[in-house]
């Protein structure tokens, strides 16, 4: 599933494409539901958006957020397996594009999703968290910045382990499977200790790995494993540098031992069992 770093790859590469100040011309769709069998609002986002020019490219977690000229925003989540393209006009629609916005100099932004699992809605301009996909979740460790002492907080009365911890949505928003391992690495914090016996100096650790882990992967253009491509069709080179994720059996970068893996409630959890003790 695309993270933090994947969709803000995506915001960037939108921009350096030269998407923002785009008017949009019109909305098409396959007429096939996406997230939650729920039915693309195809008619409210033309309302919303035809005669509209995109000003501003802004992220939430694993959110990405248009906004338009006068009127509201545009929502859109990748789900699993999920990618945002500008390609000519003239290309063929791909297999599973599910939602084409036609721009004014003959580009179109498509939203393509195999495993249907994204979303694409309006959302209002003012009091973006008012939509029900972005009420419920935590600060955005990119855009906004984790504030000091807020994991320790969050973290007290918590007795599940520090990875359930770091994808909690509702805690630290964009965190996904393949950067909780890393930055649980970064920290030498083992994945299963009990988030309250972090104490404030874990906690501080916890929160600068998060930050270095995150901006170094987006540097990266995000992780591509399987589906993942940035807006222009690339896929991102930061599976490279992973440095313990999908790495099982091989030596630890930092101490030699041979890094594990193990299934915490169905999602695979890579660590060191040396540098990250208990």
């Amino acid at each position: 599933m695309p993270e933090l770093p994947e969709v803000e790859s995506v915001r960037r590469d939108l921009i350096r494409r030269r998407l923002r100040g785009r008017r949009i011309v019109r909305v098409r769709g396959s007429g096939k539901p996406l997230r939650m069998n729920r039915p693309v609002p195809l008619a409210g986002l033309g309302r919303a958006a035809r005669g509209r020019r995109i000003v501003a490219l802004e992220r939430l977690g694993k959110y990405l957020l248009l906004g338009l000229d006068g009127g509201p925003q545009l929502l859109c989540h990748l789900g699993m397996s999920g990618n945002l393209l500008i390609v000519p006009r003239r290309q063929p629609w791909a297999p599973h594009t599910h939602v084409v916005f036609e721009l004014d100099d003959g580009r179109d932004l498509r939203f393509v999703d195999p495993r249907r699992f994204g979303l694409i809605d309006v959302c209002p301009r003012a009091g973006a968290r008012a939509h029900p996909a972005l009420a419920g979740l935590g600060v955005d460790p990119i855009a906004e910045g984790l504030p000091d002492g807020y994991l320790w907080t969050k973290a007290q009365r918590r007795t599940a382990g520090v990875k359930a911890l770091l994808l909690d949505q509702h805690v630290v928003a964009g965190v996904g499977n393949i950067y909780a391992s890393e930055v649980l690495w970064l920290a030498r914090i083992a994945p299963g200790r009990p988030a309250r016996r972090l104490g404030p100096d874990g906690a501080r650790a916890l929160s600068l790995a998060i930050d270095e882990v995150l901006r170094f992967a987006i540097d990266n253009g995000g992780t591509t494993l399987r589906d993942f491509v940035g807006a222009g069709g690339e896929p991102g080179e930061n599976g490279e540098y992973l440095l313990v994720y999908g790495r099982d059996g091989t030596p630890c970068p930092r101490c030699r031992t041979k890094v594990r893996r193990r299934v915490d409630q169905g999602r695979a959890t890579y660590f060191c069992p040396t540098c990250q003790k208990r």
